[in-house]
């Protein structure tokens, strides 16, 4: 059993439920949490009946703030700060989801409220966002003097328009979520009450779809994004050789030729 203080973590249905939980200073990340979240992905990871993680913060004002800045001037102060760059390498909970770069489980981000710096880049490294009304993304490390060192200065200008990106990047300015939509950055927004009921709209999606199949384009859009068209074919995709050769492979095509659901069987 884990010892989790920081983040609450629920799996049943296929379905493991990771929730950030330190709403009285809006989710913000110390250590404790990354060595909790740590954990937590490494088991989601190796649990094959976990299929899909639904990524959310607790309450209504903050998905996540980022970094604990007040853990981190104490640890200045006191001299246990050692000067940090990209990555997570050598610090509590690496590799972090925005790391975790083998991972081909979908993860969905449940958005409300604030989505600052690591809150945001947690955000940029799931497969499906959806936000409530009041969402609101920035990445203010430049006015901080630091950097979005969990990948939002390397995610934000490949899942956006360059200057767009660099403008939120060099600026720190927020965008709400309608143009985080508009952009690209979020798949649905709705109303701060229908945000939970739209999260498990996804989540019932990518369970009801084949395992292996999910997983096997996750692999192939992730691995596949920094080459040519001719070498993304050429590639090779371990997910796909075991979907390739499934029982479920040929389950789809049986039960829909038959006229019924499938049953998956993830092998």
């Amino acid at each position: 059993m884990m010892n989790l203080s920081r983040v609450r973590y629920e799996k049943a249905d296929h379905v493991a439920r990771i929730t950030l939980n330190r709403p009285e200073v809006l989710n913000a990340m110390d250590l404790r949490m990354h060595e909790e979240l740590g954990e937590i992905w490494d088991d989601f990871e190796a649990d094959d009946a976990m299929r899909v993680a639904l990524l959310a913060g607790e309450g209504t004002r903050a998905f996540s703030v980022g970094q604990d800045l007040k853990e981190l001037a104490a640890r200045e102060r006191a001299g246990l700060a050692a000067p940090s760059t990209f990555g997570s390498r050598g610090k509590p909970g690496w590799p972090r989801l925005t790391e975790r770069f083998d991972l081909t489980k979908p993860v969905v981000a449940k958005v409300r409220g604030h989505a600052l710096g690591g809150g945001f880049e947690l955000a940029l490294a799931c497969d499906i966002v959806v936000a409530s009304e009041d969402a609101r993304f920035a990445l203010p490390e430049a006015a901080l003097g630091l950097i979005a060192g969990a990948g939002g200065v390397f995610r934000l200008t490949r899942q956006l328009p360059w200057k767009t990106a660099m403008g939120h990047l060099l600026t720190g300015r927020p965008m709400g979520a309608v143009r985080a939509y508009e952009l690209g950055l979020v798949n649905e927004v709705v109303p701060p009450g229908d945000l939970d009921g739209c999260a498990e709209t996804w989540v019932a999606d990518l369970v009801r779809s084949a395992p292996l199949s999910v997983r096997a384009i996750k692999e192939a859009a992730t691995r596949s994004a920094g080459l040519s068209l001719e070498e993304a074919f050429a590639a090779g995709y371990p997910w796909e050789q075991r979907r390739m050769h499934s029982a479920d492979a040929v389950e789809g095509p049986r039960a829909f030729a038959e006229k019924r659901e499938p049953k998956w069987q993830g092998r």
